[in-house]
């Protein structure tokens, strides 16, 4: 048989040169041109890569004039199709090389096999295979019986990448340099059909920037694939971070095992400690340096190559049979990686007791290259040495990649400096960014900046704004004359009324709790999301609504147990979060425990915390569900142009659990009414006042489960009457044609059901399946003052932050109608109590203001509630009197000079 071959030159030409046989995987064609009645084998999918060819003429301009304005040809108008064929029917066949260079293998080689490495997406589905110089080529030349394992492989290239004598044509030339030479004889031979450059990936030296060559070459090997089944045993002993990583990749490395080539050619490196006789007869492995110095009776001070390449042994044999030398080889560094739990301990020379209780080790950590590189030599030489794994438990974290998503390169420079993003967002942002990323689940991270200032904004910030609410209010202590900020007894936080008291303490042992067991199971990556959750909670429900107490406007005793329960709550945190951030939560840590007697130096002397007390499920699940009313509320009045500053006359809770109505409706009222600007809460557990139910089977969990019954089933599902849906849901499974379905078979809608009399702008709700929450949006009139009173509220705080006023410092707030209006003065006395407990101060009419009085800042402000008037704040001065006595005034507040 002798086809032109369409195959590519590709992998090194020395491929081409040594073709032992032909890989086909595909339906094949046989075709013959029309016009030269050459005969070409292709793979039938590939056709379209045959080249067009042409009738020759002696007179092209008469071809020309011919072909002038004809259609374009297709491949196969020029040939002529002679056969088509299965590739199994080309097995076995002999084929003329491309070359006669090793026409004494002909036996054997040149012929057709068969193999699925081969693929359609270009080529022709014909693939020269060379075992010398391929991974894939070897298997299948030893899998076809064209060579057999273990003996010497013909190699045409030197150690220079040069041809070997016995490629007379090429002798002595560099492979790449030949390239166009090859090209050439095989186009004299008339067998080159197509030439031409593909671009495909290709391994070059990350030193030189040169094209790197596959050779075989001699090298020692450990037998692994008898190890093979006891590795996989070892390797399901493990615990692995994700777990599919064990499961799938590196099962399946295990698996597919192969004998581990453990020598390098190289200067540098741990020496093969193999002693070899001349004749290859006799060889020694050296275990120990006594053993070394015994057998060849000289002193070694040093195992680098240098220093023991010269020592010989004597033979055993006798003198007549010369020494032994070391072989040249040095251990593949993987070799070494895969004995450090036993290395570095120098065992078995010494530490055998500390070995024996320490191995396997407690965790590993690597990237997931490792699978094939740390854990897998690792495991093998564990195994290999003691029958076990060399590790219980393995985390195995992703690659970082640049934002391009190709490989960091300091060539391409295409990633920022890591120490200047450090320098911008700190070391702790950094850490935390990359925990909470894909790479930690062994997944791919395209590296962002952004991303690094996203977790400064998102954790940081919020959790030192807790932080300094705490030491603002802690110092307004001494600023109001009152004793310094103290902590109070363990049993007076656990006993606090305070329903945000005992759920902030309740949320924090469930912090305790969850990143403990999260930790222990090695799961880093769930810890972040568990902390923002936590920190979010923590400023924008317990801060936020505890305004009141921290800053003292409910008495002392009620302010300081607040603040003992924001620092325990702090600085539980730090310490629960050290070991993720510990820069930030040192500095916190260095200035909350001044308030602690006898304290650790440093938060990372501190022991892990404990659970102290037990958690309360109940009221964490209440909190939560009324974070979630306020989300839906909120949503709605976004929905419908309501700003939070007007006030709503009503508001509607449906749910059917009486227990969370009663929460909602007693202690947690306060907070719920005043977040939402609401009048009046109202509670309901009857669903169907204000939703309508209708159900609907899921037909991704029952589809395969019901088969030709599902059609039935689901009309059944979806007639379902309102009480038949309660029913269910209380019972929790419902039983059609002999078919028991469960909760999540059946997916529960809730709508929301308006009164008849009522629009959408009247009324209107939101809802998660769970929780139903109706607003009354109709204005009221009554509400007006309520409203006003926010506004100015509003528009003092966000002028005393723009005159960057701390909140113990303390101004007299004055306010100044400017236009001829009683209203203002009627709004301002009837809301007198609620501006002052929420300015700290009372709010003063602008000729209240003594003439000597410094004013810090003021603003006006036009059409609020169609009102008008101006806010200043000022704080008083001194003033000598004709006694020449000072006199400090402030109105009724005291104030220090400026």
């Amino acid at each position: 048989m002798r086809p032109l071959w369409l195959g590519r030159l590709h992998r090194g030409l020395s491929l081409v040169i040594l073709p032992f046989a032909s890989i086909l995987p595909f339906d094949y064609v046989k075709v013959r041109s029309k016009y030269t009645g050459k005969v070409y084998v292709i793979a039938e999918c590939l056709l379209s890569s045959i080249p067009v060819e042409k009738p020759k003429s002696s007179d092209s301009k008469t071809s020309s004039s011919k072909t002038k304005g004809a259609k374009t040809e297709k491949p196969m108008d020029s040939y002529e199709l002679l056969q088509k064929f299965k590739g199994s029917e080309l097995v076995n066949k002999k084929y003329e090389p491309l070359f006669n260079y090793f026409q004494e293998f002909s036996d054997a080689a040149f012929r057709v096999v068969a193999d699925n490495y081969v693929t359609s997406d270009r080529g022709t589905g014909i693939v020269h295979c060379a075992p010398a110089f391929g991974e894939d080529d070897y298997r299948v030349c030893i899998e076809n019986k064209i060579i057999n394992k273990g003996e010497n492989l013909v190699v045409a290239v030197d150690d220079d990448g040069c041809f070997t004598e016995r490629i007379t044509d090429f002798s002595g030339r560099y492979v790449k340099d030949a390239d166009k030479d090859i090209i050439e004889a095989v186009k004299g031979k008339g067998r080159l059909v197509k030439t031409g450059s593909f671009m495909h990936s290709y391994p070059f030296c990350w030193r030189s920037d040169t094209p790197l060559l596959y050779r075989a070459v001699p090298s020692w090997f450990v037998r692994l694939e008898k190890l093979k089944d006891q590795l996989l045993e070892n390797n399901s002993q493990t615990y692995w971070v994700p777990d599919y990583v064990k499961d799938k990749r590196f099962h399946n490395w295990l698996e597919n095992a192969r004998d581990w080539a453990i020598s390098r050619s190289r200067f540098w490196g741990t020496p093969l400690p193999v002693w070899i006789s001349g004749d290859g007869e006799e060889i020694v492995v050296i275990d120990s340096v006594a053993k070394l110095e015994k057998l060849s009776g000289a002193k070694v001070f040093d195992l680098h190559r240098h220093k023991i390449d010269d020592i010989t042994i004597p033979s055993s044999r006798g003198p007549e049979f010369g020494v032994l030398r070391r072989v040249d080889d040095v251990f593949d560094c993987w070799f070494e990686s895969g004995s450090m739990p036993y290395a570095y301990i120098h065992y078995p020379f010494e530490n055998e007791e500390f070995f024996a209780e320490n191995f396997p080790g407690h965790f590993v950590a690597e990237g997931l290259d490792q699978t094939r590189g740390w854990f897998y030599t690792l495991m093998v030489l564990s195994t290999a040495l003691f029958g076990k794994p060399a590790f219980r438990n393995l985390v195995c974290n992703g690659l970082v990649l640049a934002e391009d998503g190709k490989k960091m390169s300091k060539k391409l420079k295409n990633y920022p400096s890591p120490m200047d993003v450090i320098d911008d967002y700190g070391a702790d942002a950094l850490r935390l960014y990359l925990i909470n990323s894909p790479v930690v689940r062994a997944e791919t991270l395209r590296f962002k900046k952004d991303g690094v200032y996203n977790v400064v904004k998102d954790v940081f910030l919020p959790w030192y704004n807790a932080y300094r609410f705490l030491v603002q209010n802690a110092q307004r202590l001494e600023v109001e004359g009152l004793a310094p900020f103290s902590l109070v007894s363990p049993t007076a936080q656990q006993n606090s009324y305070n329903v945000l008291d005992q759920w902030i303490n309740s949320a924090t042992r469930s912090l305790v709790h969850f990143v403990r067991k999260e930790m222990d199971a090695y799961r880093l990556y769930t810890v972040v999301p568990y902390l923002l959750k936590f920190l979010d909670d923590l400023t924008n429900v317990y801060v936020r609504f505890n305004r009141k107490r921290l800053k003292g406007r409910t008495g002392e005793e009620d302010c300081r147990i607040a603040l003992s329960t924001l620092y325990n709550v702090l600085l539980t945190a730090c310490k629960v979060i050290s070991s993720f951030t510990p820069f930030f939560t040192e500095v916190l840590y260095q200035n909350m425990r001044k308030v602690c007697a006898n304290s650790e130096e440093s938060i990372h002397y501190c022991s892990f915390p404990q659970e102290e007390g037990e958690r309360d499920a109940r009221i964490e699940q209440s909190v939560s569900r009324m974070k979630t009313i306020i989300d839906h509320a909120r949503n709605i009045r976004e929905r419908h142009n309501k700003p939070l500053k007007s006030p709503l006359r009503k508001m509607i809770i449906v749910h059917p659990d009486g227990d969370f109505l009663n929460d909602i409706a007693g202690k947690l009222s306060e907070f719920v009414r005043e977040e939402l600007n609401v009048k009046d809460l109202i509670t309901c557990n009857d669903t169907l006042e204000y939703t309508s139910l209708r159900a609907e089977p899921e037909f991704s969990a029952l589809g395969k489960r019901l088969g030709k019954d599902m059609g039935v089933i689901a009309k059944e599902v979806k007639a379902m009457s309102q009480n038949e849906i309660l029913e269910f849901e209380k019972v929790g499974e419902l039983t059609i044609k002999m078919h028991c379905l469960k909760l999540t078979d059946i997916k529960v809608r809730r709508e929301f059901k308006r009164p008849d009399a009522l629009t959408e702008k009247e009324m209107d709700a939101a809802g998660d399946g769970d929780v139903l929450v109706v607003l009354d949006l109709r204005p009221d009139e009554s509400l007006f003052e309520a409203g006003f009173a926010r506004e100015v509220v509003n528009r003092i705080q966000k002028l005393r932050k723009k005159l960057a006023l701390d909140p113990t410092d303390a101004v007299d707030v004055y306010i100044e109608s400017l236009k001829e209006n009683s209203t203002l003065q009627r709004v301002l006395d009837s809301q007198e109590l609620y501006i002052r407990d929420a300015i700290g101060s009372q709010l003063l009419p602008s000729t209240a203001m003594p003439s000597h009085a410094v004013v810090i800042g003021n603003e006006a402000f036009h059409g609020i509630s169609g009102l008008s008037f101006s806010i200043s704040l000022a704080r008083a001065a001194v003033m000598i009197n004709s006694e020449s006595c000072a006199a400090l005034y402030g109105g009724s507040s005291l104030a220090f000079l400026l």
